[in-house]
């Protein structure tokens, strides 16, 4: 099976790097790595054209935010599945891609693991271990989703049930979750071990105005879906992430 592997980027030079080399590094050897850049000043696209190779695709031009952008690469893609990986973010190890096909062997639609958030400087160190588990729809009733660049998604269902909404600026990974794993119930095979690294300060990390703003988009992910959290979903979201801190002290 084919992958396409889609990074949004727009003034990465410092991180992107990293990125391509562990797309380059997998064992797994039929994937189409496929860049959106949104007008980078810096030198991102000049180290996408130097480490890039016959598998590696730049999009160029103006976009209306990263969910805009991730849909023109959804829509050039040709793989049998679609993988989202962001421009400071870097698989675990050389071999997730290959487990992730072996898991869509089995016929589901959806593949998906562990994560663990890292210093964006010291890389080596581990700041949370976000442990997804098994999915259940219930589980979204309390607080509980998937950590979105470790979520692997075959084309197919992109074009039965559609792309990201990108009205959303920040949650819209979390729409599109809940369209998918929650409304319409897709198959999906969950891999317990780490599969990306991403480092910490991402657009919905960081101040107590994000944070509103987070809360906001995620209210709204449920209206947009016509969908009923109960009384503590919304807030219980947030609050997992304490326990992502705890395990990760566990796990040292």
């Amino acid at each position: 099976m084919k992958i396409s592997v889609i990074t949004v980027c727009r003034n990465s030079a410092k991180t992107i790097g990293q990125t391509i080399e562990s797309v380059q590094s997998q064992s797994h050897e039929n994937i189409e790595h496929i860049f959106c850049d949104g007008g980078s000043s810096d030198n991102t696209v000049g180290i996408i054209k130097n480490m890039g190779g016959e598998n590696v695709t730049l999009l160029e031009g103006e976009d209306k935010g990263i969910y805009d952008a991730i849909n023109k690469g959804i829509r050039y893609a040709s793989g049998d599945i679609v993988a989202i990986l962001n421009s400071d973010d870097f698989y675990s190890h050389d071999k997730v891609l290959e487990k992730v096909v072996n898991a869509f062997d089995t016929g589901v639609d959806a593949v998906y693991g562990d994560l663990i958030y890292v210093n964006p400087i010291n890389t080596n160190k581990v700041v949370r271990y976000w442990r997804t588990g098994s999915c259940h729809p219930r589980k979204f009733l309390w607080g509980w989703t998937v950590p979105h660049p470790v979520l692997f998604i075959k084309k197919s269902i992109y074009d039965e049930h559609g792309l990201y909404d990108s009205s959303f600026k920040i949650a819209g990974d979390y729409d599109l979750i809940l369209r998918l794993l929650y409304k319409a119930k897709i198959s999906v095979h969950y891999l317990p071990e780490v599969m990306v690294n991403m480092r910490t300060g991402g657009v919905s990390n960081g101040s107590f105005s994000k944070k509103i703003k987070v809360h906001k988009e995620d209210t709204r992910a449920w209206k947009t879906n016509n969908i009923k959290p109960n009384l503590l979903t919304l807030w219980l979201k947030p609050l997992r992430k304490t326990g992502q801190y705890f395990f990760h002290k566990i796990k040292e």
